[in-house]
């Protein structure tokens, strides 16, 4: 029996006595690469589980989209053509309408809080529990793109104004404000946005400060501007129903356990290379710049009727969409007062 539909297990002989040890491997779809922060902290995880559960669980990581491309991500783990995977919810607007609330433009770039009020939400609400459930899926830990940030070509953005009849490539709710704002939208990926910046087929490109600087997308960019608006944040792994049920509650306890920590340790990796990105920008010659108050707060603003639109869609599939984003927004300000208070986890004394 193949490793997809069902759990793995390997039997091991310890010398004459004939002694077997069963070790449960799960099998984990992976779109991306091997490579960058994200795939250090899912590599992370694996180690993690494989170590604090000695032995006797192991994830199987499939890279680069050997199982399934991220549209097919969550259609694959619900099969069983993995036994778990990253589930990126803007390609399942309608399915994963709970996790969307991850990638709303709210007034909160910051990726280790966005993660730890997301991952608690997901982890801790009956209500989205169950629509998951409903699906096939069990939530088990999330990452972020981080926050949303725009570079441009022959063009700078230092307020709102600035917006107005500039070509640029957008990324989901973010980009639709900016096109309310003025700005021509082009329909591309942020991996097709080098060539576009220099070709001039678009000015500007909202992305991720780490992306810029893995994609080398600061070799055409004149200007960074750090809008310090929100992330896109509906980025985690998720597990088929059936495969998680055959768990034992220890195994389960330990996957949320180490789901957890993830988010901790991905936070530390992204905004490391956050800062090393924006730092390097600098060497390169790009002006970086930070966004008035006044005008960030315009962005917010503008950002608002999309979270009234969520909320609707929430309701239309049987979710308490104001009482999630209620319970959202207070998540978010209380990770962001343990960051005030108490400073990161990383960077707190032992």
């Amino acid at each position: 029996m193949g490793c997809f539909k069902a759990l793995c297990a390997a039997a091991f002989v310890a010398g004459a006595s004939n002694f077997a040890i069963a070790e449960t491997v799960l099998i984990h779809g992976e779109a991306g690469p091997n490579r960058g922060a994200r795939a250090a902290a899912l590599q992370w995880f694996a180690d993690e589980v494989a170590e604090r559960s000695a032995g006797d669980m192991r994830i199987d990581i499939q890279w680069g989209g050997a199982l399934f491309k991220a549209q097919a991500a969550l259609q694959s783990v619900r099969d069983g053509v993995a036994d778990m995977g990253t589930v990126i919810a803007v390609y399942y607007p309608q399915e994963l309408v709970g996790y969307g609330i991850a990638d709303l433009p709210l007034d909160n770039p910051d990726a280790w809080v966005g993660m730890r009020a997301t991952d608690e939400l997901m982890r801790n609400s009956d209500v989205i529990a169950q629509d998951l459930a409903n699906k096939g899926l069990v939530y088990i830990g999330t990452f972020t793109t981080s926050a949303v940030h725009i570079g441009c070509k022959d063009a700078a953005i230092r307020s709102v104004s600035d917006i107005d009849g500039l070509k640029v490539r957008g990324t989901g709710a973010y980009g639709k404000v900016f096109g309310e704002l003025g700005a021509n939208m082009v329909n591309m990926s942020i991996y097709e946005a080098y060539q576009g910046l220099d070709t001039g087929l678009i000015d500007c490109s909202q992305g991720y400060s780490y992306a810029v600087s893995a994609l080398k997308q600061a070799e055409v960019m004149d200007s960074y501007t750090l809008l310090d608006w929100g992330q896109v944040g509906g980025v985690g792994i998720f597990m088929n129903a059936d495969i998680h049920a055959d768990l034992s509650e220890e195994q389960k306890a330990l996957l949320a356990e180490v789901g957890i920590d993830m988010a901790n340790e991905f936070g530390r990796l992204i905004t490391e290379a956050n800062a090393k990105a924006i730092e390097s920008m600098k060497t390169q010659g790009v002006e970086v710049i930070e966004l008035p108050q006044e005008d960030r707060a315009k962005l917010v603003a503008a950002g608002a009727p999309y979270i009234g639109q969520w909320t609707e869609t929430a309701k239309r599939v049987g979710l308490p969409g104001e009482d999630l984003l209620a319970e959202y927004q207070a998540l978010i300000t209380k990770y962001t007062a343990e960051r005030d208070d108490a400073g990161y986890p990383w960077a707190r004394s032992q």
